[in-house]
């Protein structure tokens, strides 16, 4: 999702990772272009159906989220634990999102940070400057300083690469956190943290003193990082002890069940579709060709039917046929899986 300054979601200079940014994801809330029949779409003059066509050209790009397992599974969890942890001095607890790229990890956190602000705001709407919620994202080859600057950057806290020390910084975003109202920090791409070498161990211990400074409920998310060696060692022995893992992964195709579920997820994405020809079930009879496309990620559907929905309104056919899925690119993780149905049979469907 990106939103440009005439009404998007993110600025070019405005990222989720700043302020402002953050605040403007919270915020925006899609409308879903009019579902116009034949008729009606013929009676537009052709300045208004070129601007129709774009409004539903960018509704297509940024389909509405839906709320997969994983996405439950993480809300209910990290509300449980910002509750938990209301009254925790220290050694609080977190939650680790963890699973192979494409399988929604950033969708599933961020929702988590959105669904969080929004409650906060609702419960005290007398306090509209307050930030709940800091989003940093890990940098790669990360050294601790370059991530308080990444927490500093979130606040809009300058600091030059040769004025100001370490203390400085954290002190600055500690004291800034605190005195709007933190109590949840989401930190993405954990996994660019290696605890094998010096760097990376310096990095997770100022990742730990931050959640020790700050009164905040810590969840991260990254790709696989059970084989990356962050819970290996003393240090990972002790995130081990403190953080609860969700798994996030492609969506199986093996039992009745399974099929259900990505069925349902097919379903729920189709009747998004904002195509004035489209035959309603559809995609849904196409559920095992585009398991095979795809190979159950979330992400890779998303795109490959986010494209043909565009490819629909540009060639005027309004609607999808297995004959245009097939002329839309998905990346190349997928294209190379060449996944079987019964290839995930042993999984439950859980993604994000």
């Amino acid at each position: 999702m990106s939103l440009a300054p005439d009404g998007g979601v993110f600025a070019p200079d405005e990222p989720p990772t700043t302020k402002e940014g953050w605040r403007r994801f919270v915020d925006y809330q899609p409308h879903p272009p009019a579902l116009l029949t034949t008729e009606q779409a013929l009676q537009l003059s052709g300045e208004q159906r070129a601007a129709h066509d774009e409004r539903r050209h960018d509704y297509h790009a940024e389909l509405p989220l839906v709320h997969t397992p994983t996405i439950r599974q993480v809300l209910n969890t990290g509300r449980l634990l910002i509750q938990l942890n209301r009254r925790q001095v220290s050694a609080r607890r977190g939650l680790i999102l963890s699973g192979a790229s494409g399988t929604g990890k950033t969708t599933a956190l961020t929702q988590l940070g959105r669904t969080h602000e929004r409650a906060v705001r609702k419960r005290q709407p007398s306090l509209p400057h307050r930030l709940p919620v800091a989003y940093v994202t890990v940098p790669p080859a990360a050294t601790a300083r370059m991530l308080a600057k990444e927490f500093a950057r979130f606040y809009g806290l300058a600091f030059t690469d040769h004025t100001n020390n370490m203390a400085d910084i954290v002190n600055a975003v500690c004291t800034t956190a605190t005195r709007t109202g933190i109590n949840l920090v989401l930190v993405d791409e954990i996994h660019n943290i290696s605890l094998a070498t010096r760097t990376g161990a310096e990095v997770s211990d100022q990742l730990k003193y931050f959640a020790e400074r700050l009164p905040a409920t810590f969840v991260y998310a990254g790709i696989d990082v059970e084989a990356q060696g962050l819970f290996t060692g003393v240090r990972g022995r002790q995130i081990a002890g403190r953080f609860t893992l969700i798994g996030s992964a492609p969506f199986a195709y093996g039992t009745a069940e399974q099929r259900a579920a990505w069925q349902s997820l097919i379903a729920t994405l189709e009747a998004m579709l904002r195509l004035h020809r489209h035959i309603p079930g559809t995609l849904v009879a196409l559920d095992e060709y585009l398991y095979r496309r795809t190979a159950g990620m979330i992400g890779s559907l998303s795109q490959l039917i986010r494209g043909a929905a565009i490819l629909a309104i540009e060639n005027s056919t309004e609607q999808i046929t297995r004959e245009l899925l097939d002329t839309v690119p998905v990346d190349y993780a997928a294209e190379r899986s060449h996944v079987t149905p019964a290839t995930r049979s042993k999984t439950r469907p859980k993604s994000a």
